[in-house]
């Protein structure tokens, strides 16, 4: 099964949050803070708004950083996705 986002969404996988500090503390997973970057998985074809086309920024392959609660979680074949629309969607990073 394959997810195919519709119009300006965007599917993301998370990144694994980081589980020790700087500093070299464990963190158990309630004190974990929730992570903003992700990669992107798939990508919608784009949406008309006011008669004009709005392309899509980013593509399959790209690792982002996305609005903190922004997005549906989904589970799909025993993977977690999250579903955003491309206005979450922060920053590309390179």
């Amino acid at each position: 099964m394959k997810l195919v986002p519709l119009g300006d969404r965007v599917v993301l996988k998370e990144l694994k949050a980081e589980e020790t500090t700087k500093s070299g503390i464990v963190l158990p997973g309630q004190a974990q803070e929730k992570p903003q970057q992700a990669e992107v998985v798939a990508v919608g074809p784009g949406k008309v708004e006011d008669g004009k086309e709005v392309k899509m920024e980013v593509a399959v392959g790209d690792q982002v950083i996305y609005s903190k609660y922004a997005g549906t979680n989904v589970k799909l074949e025993d993977e977690e996705y999250i579903i955003v629309k491309q206005d979450d969607i922060l920053a590309v990073v390179k």
